[in-house]
């Protein structure tokens, strides 16, 4: 069975994984590298096909858009992980106090079981491997359950996947909102959720009746500070890929722009600029990507509609119209905006991009402060003063500097959010963490001085020891 598409084959396959793993509880070293290395293959040696699966999913997916955003970063991903598994698994010595000697204690990484985890349909691969990647290092059995909305590539990944790995080790699930429910409801031993905010609720209520532990990678409004002192050009240049790489449709994408008063009039023109000479068309350009699907097309334009009908000023950033039948749409700006406008409260995920006008600094942190911790928070600012006061003055899961997006693919860095954007982290050795238990271990040897402790109390050697410690 490549991809499971009913509930009893659900159920049979939890089953089946909950079996695998007790008889194997914790893998060594070397399985864990061949199955890594499995992973990296499947990718290298299918990417066409990936590419074009994608691309039918989404109507057109720009081919760059695919490599650098689900291929590469996955690649990129499973390399880290292949170079440092070792180390990780290596058992973490720990400090043990003089009170406590002599003994030893240390911490081993223990998998933990069978793990189960969503995948949205913006970055189908990349946010299915990147976390497979993590729990395979960590030594567990996994089930995916893949977006409904991006069909073509959940089918090539179980027939892939099939061909590495067993069903009972890695398996994709496929399904409508039923079997999403069904599969958030199983006592997984953990649930890894990449998706909005909303979902993101009901699936940590559905894995509280198991207690299931959840790491929940949210979205949510990411804003972006443009610094008075810094060039709009060079501000221009560093996130605007950011935004329009698969049309907006990233959860870190920059959602909104604070742009100084007297610098909005230019901003607007070099990103007119600088979008045309990414972009001379949209219709017939394969470097545009296409919004997911119809349903989401009319959401953007509905929030463009509202955002027109309470008094917004929109500027499309491409000479043609929308492209409605392949769903494309240009970058669009929109001045004049405020707090009743749709645009202004919901995560937009696609190529709208209010730009709100500041004088002092002051006004952007109590604005983003007085609304939900953002996923990603961006500066650009070549002054130390300026970076310092946003970093210690808002809360955000993650903060770029003089980019945008990117700090994504470091494998080194944890990536999460807070609060509303999300709970818990993931990427490098925090991924491997996250898909494993922290078991700690205290051991002594045939010498022991715990009888010191023993009653009857009131001993001077026990007083003594209160009378060192205890200050």
């Amino acid at each position: 069975m490549n991809e499971v598409t009913s509930l009893d084959g659900l159920a049979e396959l939890f089953s089946q994984q909950k079996t695998t793993f007790a008889k194997a509880p914790y893998l060594p070293y070397e399985e864990r590298i061949t199955a890594l290395q499995n992973l990296k293959s499947l990718l290298l040696d299918n990417q066409q096909a990936f590419i074009e699966a994608i691309n039918q999913d989404f109507g057109h997916r720009s081919a760059d858009d695919t490599i650098m955003g689900d291929i590469l970063s996955t690649v990129m991903g499973i390399n880290y992980t292949l170079k440092r598994l070792k180390k990780w698994m290596k058992p973490q010595k720990k400090h043990v106090g003089l009170i406590f000697q002599p003994a030893k204690a240390k911490v081993l990484y223990q998998p933990l079981g069978v793990v189960g985890i969503i995948v949205p349909w913006n970055y189908p691969l990349f946010l299915a491997l990147g976390p497979l990647t993590a729990a395979l290092a960590a030594g567990n059995c996994a089930m995916l359950k893949m977006s409904e909305y991006t069909p073509n590539t959940s089918k090539l990944l179980a027939e892939l996947l099939a061909k590495y790995f067993s069903q009972e080790r890695v398996a994709i699930v496929s399904g409508e909102a039923d079997m999403a429910i069904a599969f958030a409801k199983l006592s997984f031993n953990h649930l890894f959720f990449t998706g909005s905010p909303a979902v993101g609720k009901l699936v940590m209520k559905s894995a509280a009746e198991n207690l299931v532990p959840v790491t929940l990678e949210l979205g949510g409004k990411s804003p972006a500070i443009i610094d008075k002192k810094i060039e709009i050009k060079t501000a221009v240049s560093r996130f605007i890929m950011g935004k329009t790489l698969n049309s907006g449709q990233t959860c870190l994408a920059p959602d909104y722009i604070f742009c100084p008063e007297h610098k909005v009039d230019e901003l607007v023109k070099v990103l007119t600029e600088a979008y045309r000479s990414m972009f001379p068309s949209i219709a017939e350009n394969n470097d545009c990507s296409s919004i997911i699907n119809e349903t989401h097309y009319l959401r953007l334009q509905a929030l463009l509609d509202d955002a027109k009908s309470k008094g917004a000023n929109v500027i499309p950033l491409s000479k043609e119209d929308n492209d409605n039948k392949l769903r494309k749409m240009p970058l669009t700006l929109l001045l004049n905006v405020n707090d009743d406008m749709d645009i202004m409260s919901q995560e937009i995920f696609g190529p709208l991009l209010p730009i709100l006008p500041y004088q002092e600094l002051g006004q952007v942190i109590d604005y983003v402060n007085a609304r939900p911790h953002p996923l990603a928070l961006y500066i650009y600012s070549f002054d130390d003063d300026f970076q310092e006061k946003l970093l210690r003055n808002t809360l955000a899961g993650s903060v770029c500097i003089n980019e945008a997006t990117v700090h994504f693919a470091v494998d080194d860095l944890p990536i999460g959010g807070v609060g509303n954007s999300g709970m818990g982290s993931y990427h490098g050795d925090q991924g491997f963490k996250t898909f494993s238990h922290a078991k700690s271990i205290f051991s002594r040897g045939r010498l022991s001085l715990t009888r010191v402790f023993f009653p009857p109390y009131g001993k001077v050697l026990q007083k003594l020891i209160y009378k060192i410690f205890i200050r």
